[in-house]
């Protein structure tokens, strides 16, 4: 319902209170006259009763100032005379002839009416003689004239390319001037009538929707739409600056936004252009001998060049869809080329920012996929090259350790989301786990050997945590080698020799690593606890041993034995008689041998001079010292307390050393930094013709001197001598895993065997084909297994 107050008109003038009349009291009173006032003329076109009555207010109130007289208003209570249905309808084709005259473009002739005067009548032909159901047709009558001239014009135009858009944009805008106008000028119409119909539709509705069937919906419209994109961003493209027609870029975008028609004329046409262009630059850009770092510069310039485009002429809406579409257009089809080229480089550079925004950028054009399987490559490569790299061996560790720390952390810096973070781990791991795969065996014992040292180092000045965080990450690369049995093998080994030649920083280092291999890696690791306890054992048994002798044999009271459990330990037995020691220096070893087989009956006590120590007091000209030296090393400088020289023949006949370890020990005693011998001639190696001779002339600033023995390292023969350890501890692993398996299966064929050989130790190596094969048919000798007689592939477990 139509709101009363709207539908009254109120005088904006009356004169009715024009003069205030004194009263009795005031006519004594002197008072100044009261300014002359103006009296407001009407408009020619306003209604003739008003402007009358008017002119006769102006006369009353003229005649009042004059007589200071009292007012008198008299009310006429007669009706006008009723207004005939020829008026009527001549009111309404008045009002057609605005509308015409609205709604023509570039028309000549005047409005009919002025603004108010359509407005009065509109508001008289649909409140007060209902004539709304005839105006609303006559409406839609004239906006469907206008729209198809519009529509024609429009087609008719003759500008090509972009320059289309200026016509285009001048038509649009008429039009809606035009709408807004009606709606303005007959707003009694429009949301009086109109509204409160069966469609609700207002007089912009009707208009839009015939602009969308008429124009929009017109396909020369769009095909000369999308050539206005064409050429505007190929002109910017080409010329690299902004198109004089920008400006009627935006307002064109602003009408199609209005009518809903901005998705489907423009921004699709924007996109698509965009992904044909830079698809066809990344094809050309990438032909060419280009480093892949350029090319990601390239990209990273020309979509900050895109989005400074977007954000200056297309709504916000569309800012995404243009970053995507010029990133995917641009990489898509060069991911792998792009992903491996850059990512090595990158990590090599310890780039994390640059590396950051690669992985941001594949993230968004879904290319992650590509640059994880690139990284995995890349660190692959740089493993086996480190680890195939028998040159560097000595240093393999500290560059596996190096390499992998850089690139865990240039990835921490670059990647935010934990998934990703994973997916980047995963590939670590398995690009390490590759990398080993290069060279069987290496990884495992020079990783053991670097635990090696950092455990003789000990903790020194650093704090708890970070000596523990160097252990882990040593550790880590335990993980990453399939031959975990050579690993431990080796570590055992090294631990031994720290706990016997007293070269352990800390016990207590030593057992907190045990627990945490036997905890976290492997049970095997247990062996370590049996070598504590025979240490310990070893210590009671020679406090009681000390205790049997007395105090009255105070040579034997220096000597110290550590009795050990061969199984427990990872040394091969010696010869029984592997050197020949001083007379005294033997006594002492048979007096204690004596001792231990009367107390531990049906035990045999074997010596390996190899692990002995000896504290020798020697006299050279600068003074007394006191060398601490290997039980070979002491065997050969005992020999000069007689000769002051002697040839490499008769040191080999006094000592009985085995000629290899023989020329590493007087080696290290004549060739070593601290030359407690001279050699003759002189020379790094030691040969047949070669005398030593006594060096009085030693000099040290320390009372207490340690020589360093070859036998502290781990010389090439014992590696080998390991390494054919393991393999005969793997014949054993694999016929223990098969006789298991076929005891719990019963019959398997030889690809089960197989496959579930491989899986019950893999937890300790990877063994090859051929080697499980060679122990199936070993096991088959062994009366183990049957083969089938038939099938020859098919075994049977013989309980």
């Amino acid at each position: 319902m139509t709101d009363l107050m709207a539908l009254l008109t109120f005088p904006s003038k009356s004169y009715g209170f024009t003069v205030l009349c004194p009263t009795l009291h005031d006519s004594h009173t002197t008072l100044p006259s009261p300014p002359p006032r103006k009296v407001a003329r009407l408009d020619a076109d306003s209604d003739s009763g008003l402007s009358s009555r008017s002119r006769a207010g102006s006369n009353l109130a003229s005649r009042a100032i004059a007589s200071r007289g009292p007012i008198q208003v008299r009310i006429d209570g007669r009706l006008p005379p009723p207004i005939t249905q020829r008026q009527i309808d001549e009111c309404v084709a008045l009002l057609r002839r605005c509308m015409r005259t609205i709604l023509t473009r570039d028309t000549t002739g005047p409005l009919p009416l002025t603004y108010e005067r359509i407005f009065s009548l509109c508001r008289d032909s649909v409140v007060v003689h209902n004539k709304g159901e005839t105006l609303a047709g006559i409406l839609k009558i004239e906006l469907d004239q206008s729209v198809v001239r519009l529509e024609h014009e429009i087609a008719d135009d003759i500008s090509e390319g972009v320059g289309f858009a200026s016509p285009l944009v001048q038509a649009l805008t008429w039009f809606e001037n035009q709408i807004g106008l009606l709606e303005d000028v007959m707003t009694y119409l429009d949301r009086g009538y109109l509204i409160q119909t069966k469609e609700a539709k207002g007089i912009r509705q009707h208009g839009n929707s015939l602009l969308l069937s008429h124009v929009f919906y017109d396909p020369r419209l769009h095909e000369r739409l999308a050539e206005v994109v064409n050429e505007w961003l190929t002109w910017e493209w080409q010329h690299e600056a902004e198109h004089p027609a920008r400006l009627y870029i935006r307002t064109l975008i602003s009408h199609l936004r209005t009518h809903a028609q901005y998705n489907a004329h423009f921004e699709s046409q924007y996109v698509r252009r965009l992904s044909e262009y830079y698809t066809d630059q990344a094809k050309r850009i990438s032909q060419l001998p280009n480093d892949p770092l350029v090319f990601l510069e390239y990209c990273s310039t020309k979509t900050d060049e895109e989005a400074a485009r977007a954000r200056a002429i297309l709504p916000d809406t569309s800012w995404d869809a243009v970053q995507a579409t010029t990133e995917r257009s641009l990489l898509l089809d060069q991911l792998d080329w792009l992903a491996n080229g850059v990512i090595g480089q990158l990590i090599k550079r310890n780039d994390a920012e640059r590396l950051k925004t690669l992985i941001a950028l594949f993230d968004r054009v879904a290319g992650l996929p590509n640059l994880v399987n690139a990284f995995k490559s890349f660190v692959t490569v740089e493993v086996s090259d480190i680890v195939c790299d028998v040159a560097k061996d000595e240093a393999m560790v500290e560059r596996l350790l190096a390499f992998k720390s850089n690139a865990s952390l240039a990835l921490s810096f670059s990647i935010l989301s934990s998934s990703l973070a994973k997916d980047f781990q995963y590939a670590l791991h398995d690009a390490f786990a590759d990398g080993f795969k290069r060279r069987h065996n290496k990884p495992a014992e020079m990783t053991a050997r670097h635990i090696d040292k950092l455990m003789r180092k000990g903790q020194g000045s650093a704090s708890d945590d970070s000596f523990n965080e160097e252990l882990d990450a040593a550790l880590a690369l335990y993980r990453f080698t399939a031959d975990k049995d050579v690993f431990r093998a080796f570590y055992h080994r090294a631990l031994a020799k720290r706990l016997l030649l007293g070269r352990s920083a800390s016990d207590d280092a030593e057992k907190a690593m045990l627990k945490k291999l036997k905890e976290e890696y492997d049970p095997e690791f247990g062996m370590g606890d049996h070598m504590f306890r025979d240490l310990a054992l070893s210590r009671d048994t020679m406090t009681e041993y000390h205790k049997r002798i007395g105090p009255d044999r105070a040579a034997e009271q220096k000597l110290t034995t550590m009795v050990l459990q061969q199984s427990f330990w990872p040394f091969s037995s010696r010869a029984a008689q592997d050197a020949i020691i001083p007379s005294p220096m033997q006594r002492e070893l048979d007096s204690f041998s004596a001792f231990y087989n009367e107390k531990h009956q049906g035990h045999k006590v074997e010596w390996n001079h190899a692990l002995g120590t000896v504290s020798l007091r020697a006299r050279f000209a600068a003074g007394q010292k006191e060398l601490s030296v290997s039980l070979y090393q002491a065997a050969v400088l005992l020999l000069f307390n007689d000769i002051s020289e002697i040839p490499f023949a008769d040191v080999k006949l006094h000592t009985g050393i085995e000629d290899a370890e023989l020329r590493r020990t007087l080696q290290s005693l004549a060739c070593g930094k601290k030359k407690v011998l001279k050699k003759r001639p002189a020379g790094k190696d030691v040969n047949e013709e070669d005398i030593f001779v006594f060096n009085d002339a030693f000099e040290d600033p320390r009372a207490k001197v340690h020589i360093n023995s070859i036998q502290v390292k781990e010389t090439p023969e014992e590696s080998k001598n390991t390494q054919s350890a393991v393999e005969g501890d793997r014949k054993h692993y694999l016929d223990a895993a098969i006789v298991r398996v076929m005891k719990a299966r019963k019959q398997l064929t030889y690809e089960q065997i197989k496959t579930e050989t491989i899986e019950a130790v893999r937890r300790h190596f990877i063994p090859d084909v051929t080697s499980i094969k060679q122990r199936i048919d070993g096991l088959v000798e062994q009366e183990y297994l049957r083969r089938d007689d038939e099938d020859r592939n098919l075994f049977f477990y013989v309980a």
